[in-house]
C-alpha cells in the first residue's frame, strides 16, 4: 500500500478538533514543534479502504488572520499545499459563530470538507441541520459526527474519501458578491486591483483582497514582491475599518447559509440562564469560579485518594518481599530505593492526574470551564496571559502536577510554558501540609499565621517577577491579543468518553513519568546510600557538611540544606527526612518514600535551629522545584527538556535568593 493523502484539521478552540484527531489516529501520533516556531505540532495517521491518511492537527484559532504564531503556522501550512484536504470543524450547537472559520477560509483553493461536531448537543437544543442542503450551498462534502463516539464516524470516512477523489473547493462566490456590493465595495474593488490576477500560492485574488482590506501585515508582506509596497500600505492605512466590513460580510454570508438549513433551538432553562448571568458577571463571576474550582480540587482528591493510597502502599508491600528473597544488601537497597519507590510515587502521581482530569474534565465537558477563563481574562492580562491560564494556577493550590497538566487547554505554546512557570510559584497541598506544621512548632500558632501571610506575599511577588522575566520571551507584548472565545452551551457530560479519555491520559503520564523518576531516584540513591544505613555515612551527608559554610550564607545549615535538596523529590517527605537528619538514623531515600517522621520532630527542629534559619528554610522549600513528579509533568506537557531545565534552575536560584534575604533580614528581629 503506497497511496497516501495528507489532511489537516482546521477549527476554532473547543470545536472538538483534538478529540476527532485522537479518535482517528489512536496511538499512531507524535508531537513536536513546527520549524522555527515554539508552537506544538501534532501529527498522526490512519488507514481507510487501503488509503493511508497523514493527518495534521493544526493549532486551534478563531480565524486565519496573522495575529499570533498559531494563526501564522496554520495559515502558512495550508498555503504551502501541505494538505491535500482540509477538514474544517464547526460546533453544531452554535453554528452562527463557529462557521466564522469557514468564512475566513473561503477563497483558499485547497480542497475542503466541513465536519459538524457536537451534533448530539445541537439535537438536545432542538436544532435540526439539513446536511444535504448545506453541502449544496457550499459545494463541498458536509458531514456530522459526535466527536467522542467512534460509531458516528461512518459518514466521515465516506465524505473524506469523496473529498479526496473529487477535490472539491469551497464555493465562495456568494461571499465575494457581498464584498463587491456592500458599503465599502469601492475599497474592495481597489484591493482586488492591487493583488495578482491569479492569486498567490493557494490564496485566491478574492481572499487576498479581503485580507488586504483588513490590513493584514503578513499578506501585505507577501504581496510586496508582486505589488507596490507603498501603495499597499497606503491602501491599508486609508481603510482602518476594513476588518469590520469584511466581518459583517462574513456573518451575513453565514446567515444566508443557515437561513434554510437550520431550525431554531428551543429556549434554555430559565434557572440555567440566571446562573450563567451570575457566572460571567463582574460582581459574582470570580467568586463563583473560585468556589467551583475549590470544590473541584476537593473532588479530585476524593477521586484520587484510593489510587494514591495504593501508590503509597506499594513500597510497604513490595519492600519486605524483596528483602525476603535474600539478594545482596546493596542490590536490594537499589531495587527498593529506585524501582519500587519510583513505582509508588508514579502510581500516586498518575492517580492524582486521573482525579484532576476526571473532575475538571467534567467541568469542561458541561461547558463551565470557558466561563472561568472569561471572568479572569483581565486579571491574567496583567501577567501577559489570557484567561485560560487561571485554571491551571488555581488547580496548583491542590497539586502542581494537575496545574501543569491543565495547561494543555492554552492555545499558545509560549503562554502554556509561561503559565507552568507561574504555577510553580503556587504552594501545593503538600507544602500546605508541611510548612504550617513547622511554622507552628517554631513560632507558635500566632506566629504560624504571620509566616503563611509572609509566604503568600512572596508568592504574589514571585509570580509578578517571573512573569516579567519569562514573559519577554514566551509572551512578547507585540504578540499578545485579547481572549477571543465562544462560551459553549451547557450540556450533559458524556461519561463513558470522559472516563476513557481520563484513563488514557493517566496511563500516558504513568508510562512517561516512570522512566524519569527511576533515573532521578537512581542518582539520589547513589548519593544517599550507606552500607551502615546511617545518614552520616552517605555521600550526600559528606557533601552537605563540606559545603555548610556556603549554605549558611543562604540561611541553612547542612541538615536543613539537605532537606531543601530532598524537597525537590517530594514535599511530603520533608518531615521524615529532617527526622533522619536531626536524629541520625535511617535511610534518607526510604524515608522520603514513606514520609515517616519522628513524632516529636517539630520540637526537635525548634530546639536545633534558630528562628531565622527555620523561616529561611520554609521559604526555600516553598519556592523550590515543586517535586520530581511535577518536573516530569512539565517535561510531558512542554515537550522541551530545555524549558523544563530553565524553569527548574530558575526556581532553585530564586528559592536560595529568597532564603538568603529572609535569613539575614529576619536575623535583625530574632
Amino acid at each position: 500500500m503506497s497511496a497516501e493523502k495528507k489532511i489537516a484539521l482546521l477549527g476554532q478552540p473547543n470545536s472538538g478538533k483534538s478529540t476527532v484527531f485522537n479518535m482517528l489516529t489512536g496511538a499512531h501520533q507524535h508531537v513536536g514543534n513546527w520549524p522555527g516556531k515554539t508552537v506544538e505540532k501534532v501529527e498522526g495517521e490512519f488507514t481507510y479502504n487501503e488509503m493511508k491518511y497523514i493527518i495534521a492537527d493544526l493549532p486551534g484559532t478563531y480565524s486565519l488572520s496573522a495575529n499570533s504564531d498559531e494563526e501564522i503556522v496554520t495559515r502558512d501550512y495550508i498555503a504551502s499545499g501541505g494538505a491535500d484536504i482540509v477538514c474544517i470543524l464547526a460546533d453544531s450547537s452554535q453554528l452562527e459563530r463557529s462557521l466564522f472559520m469557514l468564512s475566513d477560509y473561503a477563497g483558499i483553493t485547497v480542497p475542503a470538507m466541513l465536519v459538524l461536531t457536537m451534533t448530539d448537543v445541537a439535537e438536545a437544543q432542538g436544532k435540526k441541520i439539513n446536511i444535504g442542503r448545506l453541502s449544496e450551498k457550499l459545494g463541498i462534502p458536509v458531514v456530522s459526527i459526535v466527536a467522542p463516539d467512534k460509531n458516528s464516524y461512518g459518514g466521515f470516512y465516506k465524505a473524506l474519501e469523496e473529498a479526496a477523489n473529487a477535490k472539491k473547493q469551497l464555493d465562495f462566490s456568494a461571499l465575494t458578491e457581498l464584498y463587491k456590493n456592500g458599503e465599502q465595495k469601492a475599497a474592495y474593488i481597489e484591493a482586488l486591483a492591487l493583488v495578482p490576477d491569479n492569486g498567490l500560492e493557494k490564496y485566491s485574488p478574492e481572499w487576498l483582497a479581503s485580507k488586504l482590506l483588513e490590513g493584514d501585515n503578513a499578506v501585505i508582506n507577501k504581496l510586496s514582491a508582486a505589488s507596490d509596497r507603498t501603495a499597499l500600505k497606503k491602501f491599508a492605512e486609508s481603510n482602518p475599518n476594513g476588518s469590520l466590513y469584511t466581518s459583517d460580510c462574513k456573518f451575513e454570508w453565514i446567515d444566508s447559509l443557515l437561513s434554510d438549513t437550520v431550525t431554531k433551538a428551543k429556549k434554555t432553562s430559565e434557572i440555567l440562564t440566571k446562573f450563567d448571568r451570575a457566572a460571567i458577571s463582574k460582581r459574582w463571576g470570580k467568586l463563583i469560579s473560585i468556589g467551583i474550582v475549590l470544590l473541584g480540587i476537593i473532588g479530585s482528591f476524593i477521586v484520587a485518594a484510593p489510587l494514591m493510597g495504593i501508590g503509597g502502599a506499594i513500597p510497604s508491600v513490595l519492600t519486605p518481599l524483596i528483602n525476603a528473597i535474600g539478594m545482596p544488601e546493596m542490590l536490594a537497597s537499589f531495587i527498593n530505593s529506585t524501582l519500587i519507590t519510583a513505582l509508588g510515587w508514579v502510581f500516586s502521581m498518575a492517580g492524582f492526574v486521573f482525579g484532576i482530569n476526571l473532575v475538571f474534565g467534567l467541568i469542561e465537558e458541561v461547558g463551565y470551564m470557558a466561563r472561568v477563563s472569561y471572568v479572569f481574562d483581565n486579571t491574567m492580562n496583567k501577567l501577559g496571559l489570557q484567561g485560560k491560564s487561571i485554571m491551571p494556577m488555581l488547580v496548583s493550590f491542590g497539586c502542581t502536577i494537575g496545574g501543569t497538566a491543565g495547561t494543555r487547554v492554552i492555545d499558545s505554546y509560549g503562554q502554556r510554558i509561561l503559565t507552568i512557570a507561574l504555577a510553580w510559584a503556587v504552594p501545593c497541598g503538600a507544602t500546605f501540609a508541611v510548612i504550617p506544621t513547622l511554622a507552628d512548632a517554631v513560632f507558635g500558632s500566632g506566629g504560624a499565621i504571620l509566616v503563611m501571610l509572609y509566604i503568600f506575599a512572596l508568592m504574589f511577588l514571585h509570580i509578578f517577577v517571573t512573569a516579567k522575566i519569562f514573559g519577554r520571551k514566551l509572551s512578547p507584548v507585540e504578540d499578545r491579543t485579547g481572549l477571543i472565545m465562544e462560551l459553549p452551551p451547557y450540556h450533559k457530560p458524556r461519561w463513558k468518553t470522559l472516563f476513557k479519555n481520563t484513563l488514557v491520559r493517566a496511563w500516558d503520564v504513568f508510562k512517561k513519568a516512570f522512566v524519569v523518576v527511576v533515573i532521578v531516584a537512581a542518582v539520589f540513591w547513589l548519593l544517599t546510600y550507606s552500607s551502615s544505613g546511617m545518614a552520616a555515612d552517605s555521600v550526600i551527608y559528606k557533601i552537605g557538611t563540606t559545603i555548610e559554610p556556603v549554605t549558611k550564607f543562604f540561611g541553612m545549615g547542612w541538615q536543613t540544606f539537605l532537606a531543601f535538596i530532598t524537597s525537590m523529590v517530594s514535599k511530603e517527605a520533608i518531615l521524615g527526612v529532617m527526622s533522619v537528619l536531626f536524629t541520625d538514623g535511617g535511610s534518607l531515600l526510604l524515608t522520603s518514600a514513606t514520609a515517616s517522621a519522628d513524632a516529636n520532630i517539630g520540637t526537635i527542629i525548634a530546639n536545633s535551629i534558630s528562628k531565622p534559619e527555620a523561616l529561611a528554610f520554609m521559604v526555600a522549600v516553598t519556592f523550590n522545584v515543586p517535586c520530581l513528579m511535577a518536573l516530569s509533568s512539565t517535561m510531558h506537557e512542554t515537550h522541551s527538556a530545555k524549558w523544563t531545565a530553565k524553569i527548574a534552575l530558575y526556581y532553585i536560584a530564586t528559592a536560595l535568593v529568597l532564603s538568603c534575604l529572609t535569613y539575614h533580614i529576619s536575623g535583625l528581629f530574632f
